[in-house]
Formats: structure tokens, C-alpha cells, sequence
């Protein structure tokens, strides 16, 4: 897991996806998927922004944080609690 964070952090992704021109084309390609209800690519965007801010909030690329097992199993397990959950809500009531 060390040498993910570590691949990541060496290619500056949070960086590139913090630029704010790509932030803005994100928000703007999040807005049209609303309209045209194309679930799939609003959620992976949403997704996306999401996890670019849990990275950044635990500060991944300034490698100030330990990635430990637990950490690693509460973040997977919360995603997919929440994935299930926008599943149920959103996508299969229609």
C-alpha cells in the first residue's frame, strides 16, 4: 500500500486534479451529467472529488500520514457503504 501512496505522490495527481481549470471542466461536465441524467459519469466524478478530498484532508502528499491496515479497511469499507446506499436511494428506484 506504502508503494501506491508513494507512486501517487511522485506523479503530483492531487495537484493536477486540484488545478483549477480541471476543476472547472469537473464541475461543468458533473453539471451537464445532472441535466442529461448520465448517472454513471456524475457519480464516478462525485466519487472522484471525494476522494481527491479525503486525500487532501489527511494530507497523502505531503506523506505526514501513516497508511495503516485499519485505516485502509474503514476507508474501503465506508465507500462502499456509501456506494451501496447511493445505489438503493438514487439509481434503482427508477
Amino acid at each position: 500500500m506504502r508503494a501506491i501512496v508513494d507512486f501517487l505522490v511522485s506523479l503530483q495527481v492531487i495537484d493536477f486534479l486540484t488545478d483549477p481549470r480541471v476543476l472547472f471542466v469537473a464541475g461543468a461536465l458533473f453539471l451537464v451529467s445532472l441535466f442529461l441524467k448520465w448517472r454513471i459519469v456524475g457519480i464516478t466524478i462525485f466519487t472522484v472529488a471525494a476522494l481527491v478530498t479525503v486525500a487532501r484532508y489527511s494530507r497523502l502528499a505531503e506523506g505526514r500520514t501513516s497508511m495503516d491496515q485499519n485505516l485502509l479497511v474503514f476507508a474501503i469499507g465506508s465507500f462502499l457503504v456509501i456506494v451501496i446506499v447511493i445505489y438503493f436511494l438514487f439509481i434503482r428506484g427508477d
